[in-house]
């Protein structure tokens, strides 16, 4: 859900008055028809969000719905955050989830702060650093100046493209229900008995993992044509 107040930067508690006067500022820069800054998409958002908190019953909604989302219980209540080798795994997809939150609810403004993290983890941000230095490190994440994080389009590739692989991922994107097919599928993948790792690099031939015990179909290729030469010589 994009948050409306913020967009039109007001207050929560601002009345009809200030809700219209702040549109019509807004319509006259964002509308298409300014050749100096106007953008359709953004004066489209503009236009949602007026009718929405121009209108007392959506609005009440709005706001109730609002409220639902800012009293959701932190994810710490349902994925295991603490310090081992797990929990940091764990922490990096649960910082990826709430960050692709928000680029998916508010793509005009996907900005968290770490005092956001930290309370949608209810996990301490002194036991993120590691984590946030490392997604930044991968590409997956930027961080402003002010600190706000943003997940970046590699990011969102990586969400996407992993969840079914990452029983703790799938987990919190789809509000604590696991698929249990994916769930077998993402284990059972892994012959050494060893978790999914959380990052792992994509080569270029599209493979995600390639374990030690993974066969390369060229390199054997390549052996058998050997093979092969070699017996009609000796025929």
């Amino acid at each position: 859900m994009i948050d409306y107040y913020e967009f039109l930067q007001i207050s929560p508690n601002a009345d009809s008055d200030t809700i219209h006067r702040v549109y019509r500022y807004l319509a006259g820069r964002l509308h298409p028809d300014n050749p100096e800054s106007g953008d359709a998409e953004m004066f489209r958002l503009l236009k949602s969000a007026y009718d929405v908190l121009s209108n007392p019953a959506s609005r009440s909604e709005y706001d109730a719905t609002c409220n639902r989302d800012a009293e959701a219980a932190p994810l710490s209540t349902s994925v295991d955050f603490m310090d081992t080798l797990d929990g940091e795994l764990n922490r990096r997809v649960g910082v990826l989830a709430v960050l692709y939150f928000r680029r998916r609810s508010n793509p005009h403004a996907p900005e968290v702060s770490l005092a956001e993290i930290e309370k949608r983890m209810g996990f301490p941000r002194d036991y993120l650093d590691f984590t946030t230095w490392y997604l930044v490190k991968k590409g997956f994440i930027t961080r402003a100046d002010n600190s706000d994080f943003t997940l970046t389009a590699e990011g969102v590739d990586f969400v996407e493209t992993q969840r079914l692989n990452l029983p703790v991922l799938n987990k919190l994107l789809t509000d604590g229900k696991v698929n249990a097919r994916s769930y077998s599928a993402a284990t059972n993948r892994q012959s050494n008995g060893s978790p999914s790792p959380i990052i792992v690099p994509t080569n270029g031939h599209g493979l995600v993992n390639e374990g030690p015990g993974t066969l390369d179909r060229r390199t054997n290729g390549g052996d058998r044509r050997k093979k092969s030469r070699g017996r009609r010589a000796d025929d």
